[in-house]
């Protein structure tokens, strides 16, 4: 296997390489994967998300998502988002066998910064730099949440209609009419494409805003508001309900392991 970077005068290889991101749009990379990288993605500002088959993920400035070498994973990034993107050797062993959250202490960003602005370091203090950043990488408990999205053009438009708007209070019957097809049709043809009833799916993208901008360190007032809620108790039953955990244990989680990256 290729290494990711050698330097120009010698035949020294380096197996993390570290790439900035600013991004004045609304950027969205495709689901694709690397066979031959593990994939960290950290240092974020803004709203930044992953989707993989072991659920979505929104990641906050305090953590880093680990997604290990051939997991196929989508990206979106809000305007004015900023992140780090990461690319370890799959040589190296992986942080964790499946996608998760991780702690960066202040030590891992400073030397994945240092090898960053100075790629060309020699061999033997590069090599020690690399293995104590991974060393010091801790996975790290955060909520997810599986939804499947449908794919006939009707599901599909009221899916995307209540992503961008969680908050949107219409019916099935209300749907319906919207996509041209009766409630019943569009009822069956959410279990059919999802395994979710049309109900249970809604709620379910609530959820997925919910922690989205709660990870953005939205107030939980303010996230039940724009989740579809008439009250933040109501909020906070529905997303002890479908996570486990209520929206204060969800910040409290995130605020340890911004402890322990300090």
């Amino acid at each position: 296997m290729s290494p990711i970077g050698q330097h120009p005068d010698e035949s020294v290889a380096w197996r993390i390489d570290t790439n900035s991101f600013e991004l004045a749009d609304h950027v969205e990379w495709d689901a694709h994967s690397h066979d031959d990288r593990h994939e960290l993605l950290w240092g974020t500002r803004g709203a930044l998300t992953a989707e993989t088959d072991d659920g979505y993920f929104a990641i906050p400035g305090s953590l880093g998502l680990w997604i290990p070498a051939g997991v196929t994973h989508r990206v979106v990034a809000a305007a004015g988002t900023v992140f780090r993107c990461t690319f370890i050797d799959a040589d190296i062993d992986a942080v964790a066998a499946r996608t998760t959250a991780v702690a960066i202490p202040e030590v891992v960003r400073a030397l994945l910064d240092r090898l960053e602005a100075f790629p060309y370091l020699s061999a033997s203090p590069r090599l020690h730099a690399e293995e104590l950043a991974l060393s010091l990488l801790e996975p790290v408990e955060v909520s997810t949440i599986d939804l499947p999205l449908p794919l006939d053009m009707r599901t599909r438009l009221v899916a995307e209609a209540l992503l961008s708007d969680p908050a949107d209070a219409r019916s099935i019957e209300d749907w319906g009419r919207h996509v041209g097809a009766s409630a019943r049709n569009l009822s069956r043809l959410f279990v059919a494409e999802t395994g979710l009833s049309f109900s249970t799916w809604r709620t379910r993208a609530r959820m997925r805003r919910a922690i989205e901008w709660l990870a953005a360190d939205h107030t939980v007032a303010h996230v039940s508001r724009r989740s579809g809620y008439a009250t933040p108790s109501a909020f906070v039953q529905a997303f002890r309900r479908e996570l486990g955990r209520t929206p204060g244990e969800f910040a409290s989680v995130r605020s340890e392991a911004t402890k322990k990256s300090a």
